[in-house]
């Protein structure tokens, strides 16, 4: 009942953009950081951006500082994650993951309650 659903991701050539969506059911997104994930093959899962329920954003990842974005559209019950001057190395499944908060604050991977199912992001020429 309560879940979340990534969208958005697709076969990008290098230097393009995507712009991911997670859009929440069963429950809004109001009072929860969100937290954008990555995972390619073989690798663990990483944190990429995260975004404060006061819409404060936190950095996971130097590598995608200054190119990916963060932002949460409250009346929509939508965050999105918009990936500018992407790199193959930016290849991964992204899930999106929530947990109820009231600050504004981010905390790690295993703090989240609620996970998306994943969205393939390829970036290849």
């Amino acid at each position: 009942q309560l879940q979340l659903v990534e969208s958005g991701g697709g076969l990008v050539q290098p230097g393009g953009s995507l712009r991911l969506s997670c859009a929440a059911s069963g429950f809004t997104l109001d009072y929860y950081a969100i937290g954008w994930f990555r995972q390619a093959p073989g690798k663990e899962r990483e944190g990429v951006l995260c975004v404060s329920s006061t819409a404060g954003s936190t950095n996971y990842a130097d590598s995608v500082k200054g190119r990916f974005t963060i932002s949460r559209d409250n009346a929509k019950n939508t965050v999105y994650l918009q990936m500018n001057s992407l790199k193959p190395e930016d290849t991964a499944i992204y899930y999106c993951a929530a947990r109820r908060a009231y600050g504004s604050n981010c905390s790690g991977l295993r703090w989240y309650d609620y996970w998306g199912q994943g969205t393939q992001v390829t970036v290849s020429s």
